[in-house]
């Protein structure tokens, strides 16, 4: 079989996977309305998320090793369709929280058992090849999943199934069953179906900065939608969201022409300028400006960073692949979670532009503190992500 039927199908896998995350997000005020809860349940609900990826890429990361790669990329597929069903049949903020419990479990096995796939496929050599093709996936994934919602939801009008809905209940099983057919590339290893992350050496600050950029995205796709929806804006939730990711899919071929630490340098300064920017918007009620600095937040986090991180980790652990990468995401989805739910906590209790602000403040300083430890510590990059 043709190499590349086997690769397409699985970033379509993966597509799929990523996509049924964040398909709901632009219904999240509709959710919350349904319990009549704020905005920290809010925050809570999307968090509920890493809640079931983090014990996933903790202890069976490297489950993948073990049953092969195929098993985990069709389950996760199948979670992505309960969860949404889910959500169709008992609409709530509780159902919000089982389903993104869910997703949380069906992205961990999907991601760390597609990366290392993936590059089985390839081949080795080609390693970055194989780590541009997941992340293009994945982000597409993240973020077409709001926007296709958010399209329904602009043609349907007020619904809570959406034709995206329906299209991930049509494409999901299919995709599953054709992770099953698809060739056996690794060779599975008699190894403990618990297996913890590594974290290989060198690689803390690319952990570091995907915890900085994701807490980012993070903050995009949960509290700002919440902004929006209060200044009448929420139509252009799904928009939002998928600036949040796509821009860095299409920043990813510069970044692949970039070494991993200048991509990665490169991230740093992008991250909290985007979000002032952002932030400056939410504050004057000017659209565009949160658009101009969702769209530069997005080429920091899904651009620069996650493909520089990905590829780092992946070259520095060629025989632990999928415990390497369940190891960087442990980093990206920590900064995921924990700051978006202390944001929501703030707005509560000061309002959602000064959660906001409290947010800035804090990247801005552990930016500063990271750069500051990486400059006295010089880890060289193990390669660049392509030289040409």
């Amino acid at each position: 079989m043709p190499k590349v039927i086997p690769v397409s199908f699985l970033a379509l896998g993966l597509f799929t996977v990523t996509f049924a995350v964040n398909l709901q997000a632009p219904l999240y005020d509709a959710y919350a309305a349904e319990s009549n809860v704020g905005a920290t349940a809010v925050t809570i609900a999307f968090a509920a998320y890493v809640g079931g990826l983090m014990p996933t890429l903790l202890l069976i990361g490297g489950l993948s090793d073990r049953i092969g790669r195929r098993i985990p990329i069709a389950l996760a597929l199948i979670l992505g369709t309960v969860a949404t069903t889910l959500l169709v049949q008992a609409p709530s903020w509780i159902s919000l929280v089982i389903a993104r419990f869910m997703l949380g479990i069906g992205t961990g096995l999907a991601t760390t058992a597609g990366t290392a796939y993936m590059t089985e496929i390839l081949g080795a050599d080609r390693a970055k090849n194989a780590a541009l093709i997941v992340t293009s996936a994945t982000s597409l994934g993240f973020g077409g999943g709001a926007l296709a919602t958010g399209i329904s939801l602009g043609l349907q009008g007020h619904t809570l199934l959406p034709t995206s809905y329906i299209a991930l209940f049509v494409a999901a099983p299919v995709l599953a069953m054709i992770a099953l057919a698809l060739p056996r590339i690794d060779k599975p290893r008699p190894v403990s179906l618990l297996r913890l992350p590594v974290f290989p050496t060198g690689t803390w600050v690319f952990g570091a900065a995907m915890a900085l950029a994701w807490s980012t995205t993070g903050m995009t796709i949960a509290v700002v939608p919440l902004e929006l929806a209060a200044n009448d804006l929420g139509g252009w939730t799904g928009l939002v969201i998928f600036l949040a990711i796509f821009v860095g899919f299409l920043c990813q071929p510069i970044a692949r022409r970039m070494t991993n630490d200048r991509a990665l340098a490169l991230g740093f300064v992008l991250i909290p300028f985007g979000f002032l920017v952002l932030l400056v918007g939410v504050w004057v009620k000017m659209l565009t400006l949160v658009l101009i600095g969702t769209c530069i937040t997005s080429a920091a986090s899904y651009g620069f960073t996650y493909l520089a991180s990905l590829a780092e980790v992946s070259l520095r652990a060629p025989d632990d692949r999928a415990r390497a990468t369940a190891g960087l995401f442990v980093y990206a989805y920590f900064g995921f979670s924990l700051p978006v739910i202390a944001s929501g906590a703030l707005a509560d209790m000061l309002g959602l532009q000064s959660a906001m602000v409290v947010f800035a403040i804090a990247q801005i300083t552990v930016t500063a503190i990271i750069i500051l430890v990486w400059n006295r510590r010089p880890e060289p990059s193990a390669t660049a992500i392509n030289a040409g």
